[in-house]
């Protein structure tokens, strides 16, 4: 009987060899940071409690990548965090740090890549590759409801994650999507490039949280 497939990574995780030398390079000049695969954030009533998970792309190098803990220590966690605090999806206060004490409620955060890629763009190669770690991710979850992708990339190796043809499924703002039997909500990614040239605001960001909050009453 072979052992069922882990959903986090290994701290030396060698399957993507762009992205392990990376790593090991920043290891050397910042010795202080995180610098390995970040695992996927819980919340403290652990795996059963999970109704909604919310899927990104991969670590920021000064974010995730330092910090260890996904969107913390870069913009799209301020907006990310907020808002999922505003909608009863989070508690406490964020301060872009792993230990200032904010808590998730019902909701998980996982990246579809969880190594730190050069100039944030993993390969098809890479993010096919860490499709073995996030297919048992939404494994985990026995009660999960609903998946929220930011953005194209994460949307697609989701789609894919849950057995669906992408073609089927296909990424839009706003989005609400059937797939595996879990309802699929997608936003473009909350990143600060996006914010900056106005293909996010705030109030679209908002609108999606919305829509996922009442569904989760439903």
């Amino acid at each position: 009987m072979t052992a069922a497939p882990s959903p986090e990574p290994g701290r030396d995780c060698p399957l993507c060899p762009r992205l392990h030398d990376f790593i090991a390079g920043w290891r050397e000049r910042e010795p202080g940071w995180f610098n390995a695969p970040v695992p996927t954030f819980l919340p403290p009533e652990g795996e059963a409690s999970v109704k909604l998970l919310i899927v990104g792309l991969a670590p920021g190098l000064r974010g995730a990548n330092r910090t260890g803990r996904p969107f913390t220590g870069d913009y799209a966690g301020d907006l990310l965090y907020g808002t999922m605090i505003a909608h009863g999806l989070a508690r406490g206060e964020f301060k872009a740090r792993p230990d200032d004490g904010l808590e998730l409620v019902g909701t998980a955060i996982t990246n579809a890549v969880r190594c730190v890629p050069p100039e944030n763009k993993p390969v098809g190669a890479e993010i096919a590759t860490c499709r073995t770690f996030l297919k048992p991710t939404i494994a985990r979850f026995p009660n999960l409801r609903a998946i929220l992708t930011l953005g194209s990339i994460a949307h697609q190796s989701t789609v894919r994650a849950l057995g669906e043809r992408v073609a089927a499924i296909p990424f839009r703002h706003g989005g609400r999507q059937e797939a595996g039997g879990i309802a699929l909500f997608s936003s473009y990614h909350c990143s600060r490039y996006n914010t900056n040239t106005g293909v996010l605001t705030e109030e679209m960001f908002v609108s999606v949280f919305k829509e996922i909050a009442a569904f989760l009453k439903s």
